[in-house]
């Protein structure tokens, strides 16, 4: 089960500074909504409404629940870069996947909007310096607070995490 929940692993923090992780990790954000349009290329209907794993999101709400993530996310980074240990309230990820936009709409309209925000989001990321990476938000559910280049690692993970999901299913399923 941990493979199909997990299949490209648990995230892991990274222990120490290293630019070329970030620059890694910022490729990783841009290229999601293509990976993601790969993922889905082809799908019927039925397919996209089919859960990755027994109890799971359906794969167009992981579709739409990427594209929730990546706005919270774009928030979280720029409360981060514009204010001093922002506190970040957390989303309900499942309650959010139930709403009637993220079970009924096309996921269309996420990719498009992965599209542009992923965009902007890169662009942002690559002006950064290191110091930026230091900076620091507070995590209401973890009660604690979390620097931007951890943060941004686990934005990076997310995505492959997810995209993953779908590519696991399609190979399991033979689409």
């Amino acid at each position: 089960m941990d493979e199909i929940r997990y299949p490209i692993g648990k995230f892991e923090k990274p222990t120490s500074f290293q630019e070329e992780d970030v620059k890694q990790w910022v490729s990783d954000i841009r290229r999601l909504p293509i990976a993601l349009r790969e993922a889905v290329s082809g799908l019927n209907e039925e397919q996209l409404n089919t859960p990755y794993r027994e109890g799971g999101w359906t794969v167009a709400q992981v579709v739409h629940h990427v594209a929730d993530a990546s706005m919270n996310a774009f928030l979280r980074t720029k409360w981060t870069l514009t204010e001093n240990v922002p506190s970040i309230k957390p989303f309900d990820e499942n309650a959010w996947a139930e709403t009637v936009e993220a079970c009924f709409s096309s996921v269309e309209l996420s990719l498009q909007l992965l599209e542009g925000l992923h965009g902007r989001w890169g662009q942002l990321l690559e002006t950064l310096k290191p110091e930026d990476f230091k900076r620091t938000f507070y995590h209401e559910g973890m009660k604690t607070a979390v620097d931007l280049y951890t943060f941004i690692a686990m934005c990076a993970w997310h995505g492959k995490h997810h995209t993953a999901h779908i590519q696991h299913l399609r190979l399991r399923k033979g689409w």
